[in-house]
């Protein structure tokens, strides 16, 4: 899978969104690393801040074969603003303790703001170096289509699971582009009697099965579940070792 020009091999990431800026979370988010995350995922908002903080604090320097994703513009109108976004990509950077943005989301489409202008702002630290890719979040095709007039978009990060299933095209148009599509709450879809069945037949757990049919659902997708424990990190790395049959598969979608 590639994230513009980066290769990623472990197609599972760390969304941070319940973070706090604790010794035990620095912690983690290093040993996260360590067990093969590529992809750790937060955002301006998380925890109020302490979220990219504990990041800055456990990644710095970042580590060759990492990406660190944040985000901004997310809450309501008028936060898609370019003073807005350009004042909580300096304070991104700050916490995070970096002097580049390695993967920047536009956070939500400000019903207030054109989607270009929002993007406007973005590419301006793109284009001083001080954010390297660009993603969007919760967004339609069409919506996809018009930031790319703007600037390259490698990831869409937009909610899907078993039960969620509002953006199926624009998970197939993400596979059809060459663009990684993210799900956030991956893991909050329902699978009813049919996952239970088929996670026992695995000897694995439901959340694992969860993850393994968003990994087959599409060679564009990279979940991002999120978790403080190391135990349930380690477990949601393995569900990209279990193969799912096309009965399995089909009886969840």
């Amino acid at each position: 899978m590639k994230l513009g020009d980066f290769e990623i091999t472990d197609r599972i990431g760390l969304g941070t969104n319940r973070l706090t800026n604790t010794r035990e979370n620095v912690a983690l988010v290093r040993a996260a690393v360590a067990a093969g995350v590529q992809m750790v995922d937060t955002a301006h908002l998380y925890t109020g801040g302490q979220s990219e903080e504990t990041i800055g604090l456990a990644l710095h320097p970042p580590p060759e074969g990492c990406i660190v994703a944040t985000k901004g513009g997310f809450g309501g109108p008028g936060r898609g603003r370019p003073e807005v976004l350009h004042a909580e990509i300096e304070e991104s950077l700050r916490r995070l303790r970096t002097d580049v943005i390695q993967l920047y989301y536009l956070h939500r489409v400000d019903p207030d703001t054109p989607i270009e202008a929002s993007l406007g702002a973005i590419k301006e630290y793109v284009e001083r170096g001080k954010i390297l890719r660009v993603g969007v979040s919760e967004v339609t095709v069409e919506q996809v289509e018009r930031a790319r007039k703007v600037v390259p978009i490698v990831a869409v990060q937009n909610h899907y699971n078993l039960s969620e299933r509002k953006y199926e095209g624009v998970v197939d148009h993400c596979e059809r582009e060459g663009i990684v599509f993210v799900p956030f709450f991956p893991l909050r879809g329902d699978g009813g009697a049919q996952l239970s069945r088929i996670a026992k037949k695995h000897g694995a757990t439901t959340r694992q099965i969860t993850l393994a049919w968003l990994l087959r659902r599409s060679p564009a997708m990279l979940p991002i579940p999120g978790t403080l424990s190391l135990e349930h990190l380690k477990e949601n790395l393995a569900a990209a070792t279990i193969e799912l049959t096309d009965e399995e598969f089909e009886a969840l979608r």
